[in-house]
């Protein structure tokens, strides 16, 4: 029998487990990308083909596109893309070397006049884009795109010209924060989780908690849904949770939330896998394909947010 290349796999998880339905539902739909994804992180798969697949997402510019992040269609790099790329690369111990180097010679290259990133670069006009992303001339510097790609980069040791401006903009921003929204806040705590100065990102990370609390931002009782108000242009129930800010034990913002809210919200998360064994996604849809793309993007993140709390999946 021929070789097919795979790594050898351990024993399926139990009939019916979460794990299994999701694997089952990974193999029906899921892009190669996710399918090597989730071999790695659940069935002891190689980190080899996952970087394997991700480099059919990158351009010569060292950045990524192809429709790596399903909202956004087209073959130009962008920010947006090339931070999934740099989160791909950091989930498998793979964020060095000289495909970094390029991916900062990118950022150098589409980062706004303060040294950091838009979410989206003005060459993506003429391709099919989400209607909720805006694409302007002169798009300004946004902490989502930034603050995620900053910390995995320091988190991963490395250091490029173009990550000291861009840090500075992340302090800033996030020091200065006083109206947000549960995204931007994510992306805070994705640059805080991993920036070097320790003890000034436990005091900005205090302070956002608090803004979170008092803006009611996280959804603290599921089975209460309606006492939490759901951000300005997000999708009606798009509520984010405890879970969606502190992805693990470690981050953070972990210490936002008390025991029983994180419990409630592990729960409530665990109870969204669907009868085709995937989750759910909460955003916008607009278009079959995309939503298709998302959903096992979202199920191994699901598992693996279960999986760092030590929750039985398989």
């Amino acid at each position: 029998m021929a070789e097919s290349g795979a790594s050898p796999l351990p024993p399926t998880p139990p009939a019916h487990s979460p794990l299994f339905r999701a694997e089952q539902f990974v193999w029906l739909t899921a892009r190669v990308l996710e399918q090597r994804l989730f071999a790695h992180h659940f069935l002891n798969g190689s980190p080899d083909p996952v970087e394997t697949a991700l480099d059919a997402y990158r351009n010569e510019d060292g950045g990524y596109g192809h429709a790596l992040e399903p909202d956004l269609r087209g073959p130009v790099s962008q920010p947006l893309h090339t931070g999934h790329a740099l989160r791909v690369l950091d989930s498998i111990a793979r964020c060095a070397g000289q495909r970094v180097e390029r991916v900062c010679r990118y950022l150098t290259s589409v980062s706004t006049p303060d040294g950091a990133l838009p979410s989206v670069h003005p060459a993506q006009r003429g391709y099919p884009t989400a209607p909720f992303v805006p694409i302007v001339d002169d798009p300004p510097s946004e902490l989502l795109a930034t603050g995620p790609v900053v910390g995995l980069l320091h988190r991963n040791e490395v250091w490029h010209a173009w990550l000291f401006r861009a840090t500075d903009f992340c302090w800033h921003t996030v020091e200065s924060l006083k109206q947000s929204h549960p995204y931007e806040i994510e992306a805070a705590v994705a640059f805080l989780d991993s920036a070097p100065d320790r003890p000034r990102a436990e005091a900005a990370a205090d302070r956002l908690g608090r803004l979170v609390r008092e803006n009611r931002l996280a959804a603290l009782d599921p089975e209460h849904l309606d006492a939490f108000p759901v951000a300005p242009g997000y999708a009606p129930g798009e509520h984010h949770f405890p879970y969606d800010y502190a992805r693990t034990p470690n981050s953070l913002s972990r210490a936002w939330f008390t025991d029983e809210e994180m419990e409630r919200s592990l729960d409530h998360l665990a109870s969204r896998q669907q009868e085709d064994g995937g989750w759910p996604i909460t955003w916008r849809q607009w278009a079959p394909g995309t939503a298709l793309e998302a959903r096992p993007m979202v199920t191994i993140e699901a598992l693996r947010t279960l999986r760092a709390y030590g929750r039985t999946i398989g």
